[in-house]
């Protein structure tokens, strides 16, 4: 008998009540879910982030005290030692902020209407290790912002090694938001070989997954905002 997988541990941190509630009563009808926590600012969700050490935060951004941005910047950011998995839930009124959430390092975002079911499977998505992106909200999103964020961002350096110009045009759908199955069907290539692309696309550029990716490509120009 194989012994049963552990179930995810989530954080819930969100200012008003009544939605973290609904979380946590989404969450806890799952049999691989458990809510280890609660918090109502972005300073009490870094306390106990650091302390229960879930396996996903799942955050807000307008939050008291410390917004959601800040408090994924300290739990997931670039220079944190041993970041905890984030997934920002958002509104399309908030959507200049999500670029700035997936900067601080959240490995991915969904929109707080969402289906209770996309966001469970969010949750386990991002537990696995991969990133969430719904490719139609990251093509208006990140194209909408992107120009202003690569002008703030001309510093940004060139790869060690440079990508061949089949890893650029894999990165280039990657920012359009294609899943590997769509990229794929486009590229006329197996579903592994797309993984292998992807995983030397995340090496050369020092990238933890595809959300920075993403956000690699609009920064630097590789994917233009115009089209």
């Amino acid at each position: 008998m194989t012994r049963a997988e552990p179930p995810i541990r989530v954080l819930v941190c969100d200012d008003q009540g009544l939605v973290r509630a609904g979380y946590v009563t989404i969450f806890a009808a799952q049999p691989d879910l458990t809510v280890v926590g609660e918090a109502g600012d972005g300073e009490a969700a870094v306390e106990l982030a650091r302390r229960l050490r879930p396996d996903v935060v799942v955050m807000d951004i307008r939050m008291p005290v410390l917004d959601g941005i800040a408090a994924t910047r300290l739990l997931a950011g670039p220079d944190v030692a041993e970041p905890v998995k984030v997934l920002v839930v958002t509104t399309f009124n908030l959507d200049e902020y999500v670029y700035e959430a997936l900067r601080a390092g959240a490995s991915g975002f969904l929109l707080k209407d969402s289906p209770p079911a996309d966001l469970v499977a969010g949750v386990r998505t991002v537990a696995a290790g991969e990133a969430l992106l719904a490719p139609a909200v990251t093509r208006e999103l990140i194209g909408r912002f992107g120009s202003r964020v690569r002008t703030a961002d001309r510093a940004t350096p060139e790869p060690a090694q440079p990508l061949t110009a089949r890893e650029r045009e894999v990165l280039t759908l990657i920012a359009a938001g294609l899943s590997n199955s769509e990229i794929a069907a486009a590229l006329v290539i197996s579903h592994e070989t797309v993984k292998t692309y992807v995983s030397r696309i995340l090496t050369k550029l020092d990238l933890r997954d595809r959300v920075q990716a993403v956000v690699f490509a609009y920064r630097t120009g590789i994917v233009s905002t115009d089209g």
